[in-house]
């Protein structure tokens, strides 16, 4: 993303039920990795997330 104007509400981004802001599989694969942090939507595996939580979100993710 080149400027704060391209970061769209409702598609780069969301807030969820208790207003957190989650990040969409969009913008997280127009960031082009996985940051680590076990972002809900990621579309990377979780790639560096650190075990066990990269296990567990994986578990999570395939249950769905």
């Amino acid at each position: 993303m080149s400027s704060e104007e391209n970061f769209i509400e409702g598609i780069h981004f969301y807030y969820d039920e208790n207003n957190f802001l989650v990040f969409t599989e969009k913008y997280l694969l127009q960031r082009g990795n996985c940051c680590g942090n076990g972002c809900r939507h990621c579309p990377y595996n979780y790639k560096n997330v650190a075990e066990p939580l990269k296990s567990d979100l994986l578990k999570k993710k395939n249950s769905r």
